[in-house]
């Protein structure tokens, strides 16, 4: 783990409320993996450093992906090129690809989409075959995944990543949520990512397509210190009380009891 003063280099509102931030971190890039974060202090008038997943890594720079919530966000979001960030990370355990795995099915729910970017690129990078399902309530509110200001690299996915939307109303894509797609394009998937709200993982722990499969969840939940030290994020699991921040944020679905699990 790094703390570091990281220079903005480039910061964008890719939609409304919605922001991309690169910061010159090269220890924490470095040794960064899909599904960490970093924690970042956002001003002095917040007391508590804000977690915010890894969204992509370009050599010594990562990208922070956000929406503005809350008054730490929104301060961030006013930062301009040139300023600096106290940043600490790479924190977690993130997602793990299996090897021998050539099919990933990845799930992504609203700003879910943060660090499944990285790992859909790092996937492609390893030769694997990957599908993205992105949900959103309607076409305003998916990211622009495959435009011009793209999220991914050059704007556009790799060949080897198959963008796949589903909106509530029908909008763009498919009409409807994003899990229901997940029945559809599991021939031949040989691992499961997903990220999202609370409501799309119930859903999922309840899927009978999902059974036995090796999915894993990077859950979104309130932390305090973001290393293990305040216990602000503990979760109840099969093997007992875990941490989100550092036995997480990235867990097997069938690991969780998900009826004691409330999420933020």
């Amino acid at each position: 783990m790094n703390q570091v003063k990281a220079a903005i280099t480039s910061t964008v509102e890719v939609m409304p409320g919605t922001h991309l931030v690169w910061l010159e971190a090269p220890p924490v890039a470095a040794s960064a993996g899909p599904g960490q974060f970093v924690m970042v202090r956002c001003g002095e008038d917040t007391t508590l450093p804000r977690p915010l997943s890894i969204h992509r890594v370009d050599g010594d720079r990562l990208a922070l992906l956000f929406n503005v919530v809350g008054k730490g966000t929104r301060w961030l979001s006013q930062r301009e090129k040139g300023d600096t960030l106290d940043i600490f990370g790479p924190l977690g355990n993130g997602f793990r690809i299996d090897p021998a795995a050539k099919n990933l099915l990845l799930v992504a729910g609203g700003m879910g989409i943060a660090p499944l970017v990285f790992l859909a690129d790092a996937a492609a990078g390893e030769g694997k075959k990957v599908t993205l399902i992105t949900g959103a309530r309607s076409a305003d509110c998916l990211l622009p995944i495959s435009s011009p200001q793209g999220l991914f690299n050059k704007g556009v996915p790799p060949a080897s990543i198959n963008v796949v939307n589903a909106t509530d109303d029908g909008s763009e894509g498919y009409k409807g949520l994003a899990t229901d797609l997940i029945p559809a394009y599991l021939e031949g998937v040989d691992q499961i990512f997903a990220c999202g709200p609370l409501e799309m993982y119930k859903t999922m722990a309840q899927m009978l397509e999902l059974k036995g499969k090796p999915v894993q969840l990077s859950l979104e939940i309130m932390m305090g210190c973001g290393m293990g030290v305040c216990y602000g994020c503990t979760i109840k699991t099969k093997q007992g009380l875990k941490q989100v921040c550092k036995d997480g944020p990235v867990f097997d679905m069938g690991d969780i009891v998900w009826e004691d699990f409330t999420g933020v």
